[in-house]
């Protein structure tokens, strides 16, 4: 599979595939795709169906196999951002908040990932349930806004706000804190609690998480008493 991202801020994936070569998607993502695209519609089995839908995702996938030759099939992003691919393998597993999945090859298993502490799911803004990228293959997930990367060496930690987390890798480990002072807390506008996260490994951030963007525009809508 080859790939080329295009669109900018608004941005599509469009994967050339081989014959027999096949693509997963989990919400409908697909955008446009040469009329050799088989699409399946399966759930994988009960198991993988039901953490998938606890993870964020729908019950049921779409595998798109290119027949009789070449194909090509674009997935493109639901908010405006980027898409990153992500490079799976055996030993480099990614976690990921629950709405980031596109797009991966077939190789490329999507599971449910439950928080080992749950402070930092109750409290660190990310949610207790996240996503798990594992096995082979390369995998796209939606980034809202511009995505920044960090290398955490071991030991290494970085405190992250509420919903700016996009995906790390599983070395990492998250916990929380509380934000020191009680005038910083109450006034300063950053929440009660942040995330850390501690390396080794990479984490992915992103610039502008859709809740920040709902909670701003929230004061221009009209409510139901106008």
């Amino acid at each position: 599979m080859q790939y080329e991202i295009k669109g900018g801020n608004l941005p599509v994936v469009i994967c050339n595939l081989a014959s027999g070569e096949t693509m997963i998607t989990e919400r409908g993502s697909m955008a446009w795709m040469s009329p050799n695209m088989k699409m399946e519609t399966t759930s994988g089995g009960l198991g993988k169906a039901f953490g998938r839908m606890f993870s964020g995702e729908a019950i049921f996938q779409n595998r798109y196999t290119a027949m009789g030759g070449a194909g090509m099939i674009a997935f493109a992003s639901s908010f405006p951002g980027t898409i990153r691919p992500l490079q799976i393998t055996p030993s480099e597993s990614i976690i990921c908040q629950k709405t980031a999945f596109l797009a991966s090859e077939a190789g490329v298993e999507l599971s449910v990932h439950f928080r080992k502490k749950l402070g930092s799911g109750f409290f660190g803004g990310e949610g207790f349930i996240m996503q798990k990228l594992s096995g082979n293959g390369t995998a796209f997930i939606e980034i809202d806004g511009s995505a920044i990367e960090y290398e955490l060496l071991p030991g290494q930690s970085i405190v992250v706000d509420t919903g700016y987390l996009a995906a790390m890798s599983e070395s990492c480990t998250m916990d929380i804190q509380s934000v020191p002072g009680i005038k910083n807390a109450l006034f300063g506008g950053e929440g009660l609690f942040n995330t850390v996260i501690t390396g080794p490994g990479k984490v992915i951030l992103q610039s502008m998480p859709l809740n920040t963007v709902a909670a701003t525009l929230r004061p221009f809508f009209p409510t139901g008493n106008n």
